[in-house]
C-alpha cells in the first residue's frame, strides 16, 4: 500500500515515533511531508517518551495523534499505555504503528525472534486493539478497519496496526546526511587500535556488526566484545555493571548516540558511579543509520556538556582522526571515569555482514575472558 494513502486513512496531523527499517517508507514520507517540525512531526528518544508526547498533543488538540516504533520499542509503551492512556485512567487514544520484526515464519535477527512471537500478544495485553497490514491488504479493508477503529478511539481506548515487511510502499526515499566526516567503521578500527585486548560492550546496530568484521580480518578472535545485539539504550548500563565487578580491568563501551538518548538517564547513573576504569565513547553520527538514517536530536545537543552534568570526571569530542588518537591514547591511561564523543558520517560497506556467532556463544566466550586473570 502506497505510505500516502496509509496516512489519508489515518487522518492524523501528528506523528512521534522513533524509526524502524520496515516503517521506512511512512518516516522518509513524514519527513518528506513534515520535516521535524514539532507541530507535525517529532522523532523521539524513546518510545514511552513519543507516548507521552502524543498525550499532550491530545490534551492540546482533542485530536488522535499517531505513534510509531519497531515492536523492539513495545517495552517503553508498556507503563504510559498502561497508567495514562488507558480508558481506567485518562482514556487518552492514540493509533500506534508498528514494525513487525521478528514476525513468525518470515527469517529474522536473534534479538527480533522472541519479540516477534509477543509482539500482538503484548499489545492486546494492554487492551489496544490490532490490525495486522500486510502487503495483499487492499485500501478498502483498511477504511472499513479505521471506521471500526474510530468507534474504538471516541471510547478513550488505544488501537494498533502492526505493519508486516513490505506492506507500505513510498515511491520518493529521502537521502540523510551525518553531522560529521569520520567513517565508523574507521573509527572503529582506531578504538580496537588502543583498547587492544580490553573487554569491549557495543551498541546496537551497525557498530557492533562493524566490530564484529573487524576482529574477523585481524584474526583476533570475539571473546573481547559482548555486542548488545539488542536492548537499545543498555549498552552503557552493562558496561557499568561489568566495571564496577572488575575494577582491574579497563572497560570500553561503544554507543550511539541514538541509543545514548534512548535511555539517557543511564548516564547520571555513571556519573554518580563513577568507576574510574571505564571509558564510554559515543559514536555520534545525528542519525538512526541502522534503520534509514532519519535525524536523533544529538545532532544539535552537546553530549559533551550532557556527560559533565552527569558528572564524569573528563568529558571531550573527536571531530578528526587526530583528535581521536590523542582522546584515546589518553583515555587508555587515565585512571577515571571518561567520555569522547566522535563526530561520524552516515554510510557503511555494502557488503557489511552480520555476527555469525549465536548470541549465546558471543556471551559464553566473553564471560570466560571476564574470568580470566591474565588479562
Amino acid at each position: 500500500m502506497n505510505v500516502q494513502t496509509f496516512t489519508e486513512i489515518l487522518g492524523a496531523d501528528f506523528y512521534a515515533g522513533v524509526p524502524d527499517s520496515q516503517l521506512k517508507p511512512l518516516c522518509d514520507y513524514l519527513m518528506r511531508t513534515h520535516g521535524t517540525d514539532p507541530k507535525h512531526h517529532v522523532i523521539g528518544a524513546n518510545e514511552g517518551n513519543c507516548t507521552a508526547l502524543a498525550a499532550g498533543y491530545h490534551l492540546a488538540t482533542g485530536k488522535i495523534p499517531v505513534v510509531y516504533m519497531q515492536n523492539s520499542g513495545e517495552g517503553n509503551i508498556i507503563n504510559p499505555a498502561a497508567s495514562l492512556l488507558n480508558d481506567r485512567v485518562y482514556a487518552i487514544p492514540v493509533i500506534f504503528v508498528v514494525g513487525w520484526r521478528g514476525e513468525p515464519g518470515v527469517h529474522d535477527e536473534p534479538q527480533h525472534v522472541y519479540q516477534g512471537e509477543v509482539t500482538v500478544r503484548l499489545l492486546e495485553d494492554m487492551d489496544i486493539r490490532t490490525c495486522i497490514v500486510g502487503k495483499e491488504t487492499t485500501e478498502k479493508e483498511l477504511r472499513a478497519i479505521m471506521e471500526t477503529f474510530r468507534t474504538i478511539l471516541a471510547q478513550g481506548k488505544s488501537v494498533a496496526f502492526v505493519i508486516r515487511k513490505g506492506a507500505l510502499s513510498c515511491e520518493e526515499k529521502m537521502e540523510y546526511t551525518g553531522i560529521g566526516t569520520m567513517a565508523r567503521e574507521e573509527i572503529l578500527r582506531h578504538i580496537v587500535d588502543v583498547s587492544g585486548e580490553d573487554p569491549v560492550v557495543s551498541t546496537t546496530g551497525k557498530a557492533s556488526r562493524e566490530l564484529f568484521e573487524i576482529r574477523e580480518a585481524r584474526g583476533q578472535g570475539h571473546q573481547y566484545d559482548f555486542l548488545t545485539v539488542g536492548s537499545m539504550g543498555h549498552s552503557s548500563s552493562i558496561a557499568l555493571g561489568i566495571a564496577v565487578q572488575k575494577p582491574e580491568k579497563k572497560i570500553w563501551c561503544v554507543d550511539g548516540d541514538g541509543a545514548v538518548l534512548m535511555h539517557m538517564g543511564a548516564m547520571a547513573v555513571l556519573g554518580a558511579c563513577r568507576p574510574d576504569n571505564l571509558v564510554h565513547v559515543v559514536i555520534n553520527n545525528g542519525a538512526h543509520e541502522t534503520v534509514g538514517g532519519m535525524p536523533t536530536a544529538a545532532g544539535s545537543a552537546d553530549l559533551v556538556a550532557a556527560a559533565k552534568a552527569c558528572g564524569y570526571p573528563y568529558a571531550a569530542c573527536a571531530e578528526s582522526f587526530e583528535q581521536l588518537d590523542r582522546e584515546l591514547a589518553a583515555a587508555k591511561v587515565r585512571k577515571s571515569l571518561s567520555f569522547l564523543e566522535v563526530k561520524c558520517s552516515i554510510g557503511s560497506r555494502k557488503d557489511l555482514g552480520r555476527p555469525t556467532t549465536t548470541a549465546t556463544e558471543n556471551k559464553e566466550r566473553f564471560m570466560e575472558y571476564l574470568k580470566d586473570e591474565k588479562h
